[in-house]
């Protein structure tokens, strides 16, 4: 069980075999720089954010109380110093800059603009939610945390979390129920993974 590894690996740190953090990193960081991105809507930031929140688990570690839910904890981090990034009214607006994803040359060409095209619009739609919708939305679909689990990140109620998340899912429909989009696309979402 993942929680038991990682329990066994906070030891390990904390016994001062600090090695074993980057086991800890390894397992986590594509997860949370995919949350960061979609929180924050840019690469570098989200990177750097990602960073953030892992040294401050580092440096933190031992105050993690509850070593088994040390994923959520590390989420916790990382959504605290997303919503400071996100309320600081210095920060810019910086136009993302995606680089295109290597094609898949077994796909024709229409199918890939396509995607790509039905993507953007979903990137759209979800930069339009209220933040803590976005935020329960793809931590229930895209990091497939249960809502117990994301009550312990969130700090909010399992109700208020399933209503945010229905709330968003009805939001995003709305907005794409106009656009082209079809029952053949994919049924579980897939935002961009890193």
């Amino acid at each position: 069980m993942e929680s038991e590894e990682d329990k066994a690996l906070i030891a390990l740190v904390l016994d001062g075999d600090t090695e074993q953090f980057a086991e800890l990193v390894r397992r986590y960081q594509v997860s949370l720089y995919r949350y960061a991105v979609s929180m924050v809507g840019d690469h570098d930031t989200a990177a750097d954010m990602v960073q953030d929140a892992l040294v401050r688990a580092f440096t933190n570690l031992a105050a993690c109380r509850d070593r088994d839910r040390f994923r959520l904890w590390l989420f916790r981090t990382l959504r605290n110093r997303c919503f400071d990034y996100l309320k600081d009214p210095r920060r810019r607006q910086v136009a993302l800059d995606d680089a295109p994803p290597v094609p898949d040359t077994s796909e024709p060409p229409s199918a890939r603009v396509e995607r790509a095209s039905l993507r953007n619009e979903l990137r759209q739609a979800l930069d339009r939610l209220p933040a803590v919708q976005r935020e329960a939305f793809l931590m229930h679909h895209v990091e497939e945390m249960s809502y117990e689990e994301m009550s312990v990140v969130l700090e909010a109620s399992v109700s208020a979390l399933k209503m945010r998340v229905m709330r968003a899912r009805e939001a995003l429909a709305a907005q794409l129920r106009n656009r082209e989009v079809t029952e053949k696309q994919p049924s579980r979402l897939s935002v961009e993974r890193g």
